[in-house]
């Protein structure tokens, strides 16, 4: 690849690391998952719903994930090209699988889901695909925390973050806290708290901030052997600040309906409202909060804005079926923030 000079804009605002999926997500809204009838097939993955939703909100985007040598394969890559979303730096891997993901819809609160990712091409990326990746071309490098679950993934993003930042791009760590991808919760927190001191932003649910800060095993509700739920005894404040005194600037929480709240360095913390919204499936709001966020910093907007436009993205995506498929475009996010009181 050639290199760049140091004055040159990047060519890219936006590189996302992780999982990549094909999710099925139930037709028959309100239906228990044993009684669902038939499902609409989209495109999934938080890095991968991150990088598709700052695109359509006018970033030159670029996904690192991988795919098996399969049609579900050809599924995910074909609408990542429709979209735009620069995919020739996604690999095949052979003898694995692309990833699934089958999603009930019951709401306002039921949305029961199901991975399917043994054996996933996206755990298979290793430090010679973020080699190849234009980490040391872009304005915003963003990972999630499942990439940390498994090895050769954990190494090479823990690569791709530090390469990242070393050129100057600004790292995003989004939690990402999925139970069923780890052994042992405290795995996931000891992961993560490795991380945190090459993440400039950390963003993550109350829940995941919690989860992060995990210790204790009795702190985790487990149902049938399985970790199912995390639930840290406590208030929230305890984990932000054991979380920013590991290494990120600044710490985002995604509050759902209560809006968001920005952690800064000594102590400021920024409230941003959230916008009304009727909740048709809440899987994929904080990839588009995610989005919307990224997309205002690059913009050179003060994080009360950048959290109002990411609130304005999930809101809008709550109030549809499905998450990559589904992310809102620039204008028609501009418009739902100006018609729900601006900035």
């Amino acid at each position: 690849m050639t290199e760049i000079s140091p004055t040159a804009a990047p060519p890219y605002d936006l590189l996302t690391m992780g999982r990549s999926s094909i999710d099925l997500y139930s037709n028959d809204s309100g239906a228990p998952f044993v009684e669902i009838t038939s499902f609409g097939a989209f495109v999934g993955g938080s890095p991968t719903n991150i990088a598709v939703g700052a695109h359509r909100l006018g970033l030159r985007s670029s996904l690192l994930t991988a795919v098996g040598e399969d049609l579900v394969g050809d599924f995910i890559l074909h609408f990542l090209q429709i979209e735009g979303v620069d995919t020739q730096y996604i690999p095949r891997k052979p003898g694995t699988r692309s990833s699934a993901v089958i999603l009930g819809i019951e709401p306002p609160d039921r949305f029961p889901l199901v991975f399917y990712r043994d054996n996933a091409a996206d755990v298979q990326l290793s430090i010679d695909d973020a080699l190849a990746a234009p980490l040391t071309h872009t304005r915003v490098f963003e990972f999630a925390g499942t990439n940390l679950s498994r090895e050769p993934c954990r190494s090479a993003t823990l690569f791709a973050a530090e390469r990242a930042r070393q050129s100057g791009a600004t790292v995003y760590f989004d939690l990402d806290f999925r139970a069923d991808q780890w052994h042992d919760p405290r795995a996931f927190g000891t992961a993560v708290r490795a991380a945190l001191r090459l993440a400039d932003v950390c963003l993550g649910t109350e829940e995941e901030i919690k989860a992060a800060a995990i210790r204790d095993r009795s702190a985790v509700v487990v149902h049938h052997s399985r970790i199912t739920a995390p639930e840290v005894a406590g208030e929230l404040q305890p984990a932000v600040e054991a979380l920013q005194g590991i290494g990120p600037h600044v710490l985002v929480v995604k509050k759902g309906a209560r809006g968001s709240s920005v952690y800064l360095p000594g102590g400021e913390v920024i409230q941003a409202l959230a916008f009304p919204a009727e909740v048709v499936n809440v899987l994929g709001a904080g990839d588009a909060f995610a989005s919307g966020v990224i997309y205002g910093r690059v913009k050179g907007w003060d994080w009360y804005q950048s959290c109002r436009m990411g609130n304005a993205c999930g809101a809008i995506v709550v109030m549809r079926q499905g998450v990559a498929n589904f992310m809102p475009y620039e204008g028609e996010a501009l418009d739902f923030v100006k018609k729900g009181g601006g900035f």
